[in-house]
């Protein structure tokens, strides 16, 4: 599936397609160049999901935990781009979130590609010359 967000308005319409095409998946890779609009799309999703909590990028923490409103199930957002070695991602218990059947988007999975589940979505953004974005989802 592609989505294409010709616009910064347009991402909200992004959001409410990806969700919609999500299925049973729970951990999503997002990969892309900085500044693709990693980060801008994930929090477009989280808000569409009932996300009230301000939403950032984990680079710092490597991990940020959102509660969605009403069901009150976590969502865990993931920065990998510090990490310098994969013993930094065992030591968090990487395990203790992607398999907690909680929604998992992660940025940066370039760096974790080896521990990442084998049901893991992989979705890339591209950012196109005329600043139009293409999110292509693989299952």
């Amino acid at each position: 599936m592609k989505i294409i967000i010709n616009t910064p308005a347009a991402i909200r319409d992004a959001a409410r397609t990806f969700i919609a095409d999500m299925g049973k998946a729970r951990v999503f890779a997002f990969y892309g160049q900085m500044g693709a609009g990693k980060t801008t799309f994930i929090k477009a999703v989280c808000e569409e999901l009932g996300v009230e909590d301000v939403i950032t990028s984990p680079t710092f923490a490597i991990v940020n935990e959102y509660q969605m409103t009403g069901d009150g199930n976590p969502i865990y957002h993931f920065d990998f781009y510090r990490i310098r070695r994969i013993e930094e991602v065992y030591d968090m218990g990487y395990e203790d979130y992607f398999y907690s059947g909680a929604l998992c988007f992660i940025e940066w999975p370039e760096l974790i590609e080896d521990i990442l589940p084998d049901d893991a979505v992989r979705i890339s953004i591209e950012q196109q010359p005329d600043g139009t974005r293409i999110v292509s989802l693989r299952r």
